[in-house]
Parts: C-alpha cells; sequence; structure tokens
C-alpha cells in the first residue's frame, strides 16, 4: 500500500508543480501589465521584482486551487485510462485508500491558502499599491506618457497635463495643461508652452512643474469661450506651478480598506462598525470571500477525482479543458455573488458559500458512487 500511495503523491506532485509554474507563471504576467508600462516610462527594475514579489502571495491563492484541480485531472484521467484504477481496485484497494493520502496534502494546501488569504496577501497587496505611487512621486516624469493626460487636484480645481515628447529625466516639449473648476468642470484657464521640467521633492512630495515660452489663456467668470472678449491671453518665458501630489496620494491611506486587511483587523473593524451601528456588509464580504476561496482546493479535488475517473481520458487537453471549465465556475460564482453588495437582502456575505458547498456535495456524491462500483 505504501509503494501505491508514493506512486500516486508521487504522480500528483509533479502534475501539481508544472501546473502551479504554468499558471502562477501566467497570472503573474497578466497583473504585471501595469509595473511593465512604468518600466518602459522610466521606473526601476527593481520596483519590478518587488511588485513581482508582493502580488506573489495574492496569486497562489488562486493558482494553488487550480494547480490541484488540473493534477487531479490529469493524474487520475490517465489512470484511468489505462486501467489502473480497475487493476487497483481489483486488489481489494478502495478509492478511498487511493485519495487519502492527496486528501491529506489537499488539507495542508488548504491550510496555506489560508494563511495568504487573511495574512501575508492583503497587507503585500497594499504595500504593491502604494510602492507604484511612491516610485512614481520619486520619478515624476514616469507618470506622464505622451499622449495620455495626467490628471491632478490642486485645491478646488482640476489640473489636466498633456506632453507630446519627454526627454531624459526631467524635460518635456510640447506641454498643454487646463485647469478646471470641480464642482462644474468648466476650463478656468489653459496653458500652452515650447518646453518645460519637471521635478520632485522626496521630502514634501511636491511636483514642480517649469513651463517655457508659455501662452496662457484666462477664461472669464462666464465660461463662455467662444467670445472674444471672455478669454485673456497672456505671453510668458517662465511660469512655475507646484502641485502637493503626495498629499492626494496619502489622502486614500488614512484608512486603510478592506481587501488590505489582515484578518484581526478585519475582524477588528467589524466589531466597531457594529458597536456605532454601521452596515459592515462590505466588511463581510471581504471576510466571507477569503475564506470560501481558501477552502477551493479540496472543493477541486472531491469533484475533479471522480470526474477524471468517469471520463478516462489519454488526452491532456482534456483534463486542461475541464479544469479551466471547473476552475472558471467556480471563481466566476464567488466573483458574481461578491457583486451584490448592493442587495443586502440576499445575503450576499452567505451566497458566497454556495460554489463550496455544491462542489464538495456533488464531489463527496460522485465519489461515493464511484466506490460502490
Amino acid at each position: 500500500m505504501r509503494i501505491l500511495n508514493r506512486y500516486v503523491v508521487r504522480s500528483f506532485a509533479l502534475a501539481f508543480f508544472m501546473a502551479i509554474l504554468i499558471l502562477t507563471f501566467a497570472m503573474t504576467g497578466a497583473n504585471l501589465v501595469k509595473v511593465l508600462d512604468f518600466v518602459s516610462r522610466g521606473i526601476p527594475m527593481s520596483v519590478f521584482g518587488t511588485y513581482t514579489l508582493y502580488m506573489l502571495p495574492r496569486i497562489l491563492t488562486f493558482t494553488v486551487p487550480w494547480a490541484v484541480m488540473v493534477a487531479v485531472m490529469l493524474v487520475f484521467g490517465r489512470m484511468s485510462a489505462d486501467s489502473e484504477i480497475t487493476a487497483m481496485r481489483a486488489c481489494g484497494i478502495s478509492i478511498l485508500q487511493i485519495i487519502s493520502p492527496l486528501l491529506l496534502i489537499t488539507i495542508g494546501l488548504t491550510a496555506v491558502c489560508i494563511y495568504l488569504q487573511v495574512e501575508v496577501g492583503p497587507p503585500l497587496l497594499g504595500k504593491s499599491r502604494t510602492m507604484l505611487e511612491q516610485a512614481g512621486l520619486e520619478r515624476p516624469l514616469a507618470m506622464f506618457e505622451p499622449g495620455h493626460p495626467l490628471v491632478m487636484k490642486s485645491g478646488g480645481s482640476l489640473v489636466v497635463i498633456n506632453i507630446d515628447n519627454k526627454q531624459g529625466d526631467k524635460s518635456v516639449q510640447g506641454i498643454l495643461l487646463c485647469k478646471a473648476r470641480v464642482k462644474d468642470n468648466v476650463i478656468e484657464q489653459t496653458i500652452t508652452a515650447d518646453s518645460g521640467e519637471i521635478t520632485a521633492d522626496d521630502a514634501t512630495q511636491m511636483i514642480t512643474v517649469v513651463l517655457k515660452n508659455c501662452m496662457t489663456s484666462n477664461v472669464s467668470s462666464s465660461g463662455n469661450a467662444d467670445s472674444s472678449e471672455a478669454v485673456d491671453r497672456v505671453f510668458s518665458e517662465e511660469l512655475v506651478f507646484k502641485f502637493n501630489y503626495g498629499k492626494e496620494a496619502n489622502a486614500g491611506r488614512v484608512s486603510v480598506r478592506a481587501k488590505y486587511m489582515r484578518l484581526a483587523d478585519l475582524l477588528g473593524e467589524i466589531r466597531r462598525f457594529k458597536r456605532v451601528n454601521m452596515p459592515t456588509l462590505d466588511l463581510e464580504i471581504e471576510l466571507n470571500k477569503r475564506i470560501a476561496f481558501a477552502l477551493s482546493p479540496i472543493a477541486f479535488l472531491l469533484l475533479g477525482m471522480p470526474l477524471a475517473i468517469r471520463t478516462g481520458r489519454r488526452e491532456t487537453s482534456v483534463g486542461l479543458f475541464i479544469s479551466i471549465v471547473l476552475a472558471g465556475i467556480f471563481f466566476m460564482s464567488i466573483i458574481m455573488c461578491q457583486n451584490l453588495d448592493n442587495f443586502p437582502r440576499l445575503y450576499p456575505q452567505y451566497l458566497l458559500w454556495i460554489p463550496n458547498i455544491i462542489f464538495q456535495t456533488l464531489g463527496a456524491i460522485l465519489t461515493w458512487r464511484i466506490s460502490q462500483r
């Protein structure tokens, strides 16, 4: 029996590690598109590496369950196609004896997923977002991309800056700057400049924009830009603007978002909200979603194993297709339930458990039926 268990575990481990490497690489690449865009603008490669490490725990919470499903479908599908399952059962070995070592491994992987979901992943995800913002502050020119306007807030106005080209670490060319009132989005001032420089002060987190050879158009309070009397145009050799971009970026960090909280912080926030009679639906959805995702390896094992035995195909593509479909249904179901936060009467925080219940119940029923054959 030990030889058989080692054989099953070895086959499962090989397929699992191959699957998790491929899936993690694919999902990491999809999440790094934004960072690579910043790198192309001047952000150092060290930020790229650190961001990847910060995102890895979050990605593993998805790829570990998915890799379990892929490994189970491939291993048991091949064993069924080669009649190895039939031979084992002919020797008096039950289905439960065959999958018992894999069940223990999956429980261990589930514990890892829970730890990643509630302790490691959320705070590192928050750090990854903060790191990109900080990298942008340290190299302000990286935030600017020719043809893509950058919007900043300055007091009661929105400032939109668009550039045609940038040279070196500070210099830009072909600048268009527009200031508009926040309350009604009416443009108050437009400035065009041939060239300029953009610098940042790390201590004060201020961005300084120096415009050279610029034309300023001040629109009157009537906002009638079509009338020649409503616009006052002034030429200047140099204009200087300062924006407290760091203050705006830090404004959103006064309170940590639920998705970035550890388990203890999340539970504490729920208790605090209940004491002051504030709604806790969003917090409860986040908590239940994390646990539901973390328990998915067990659900995938219980459902994937009997399906693999019943289909019994040699082709790898069949097992991969079935695993992709099942994992997609599971994850999409949880995401759909999560998006019901606007319908509290449906109790979306509890609906999140439906995919787990369905997968595990259906898997247990199919496993029992196969064992009775």
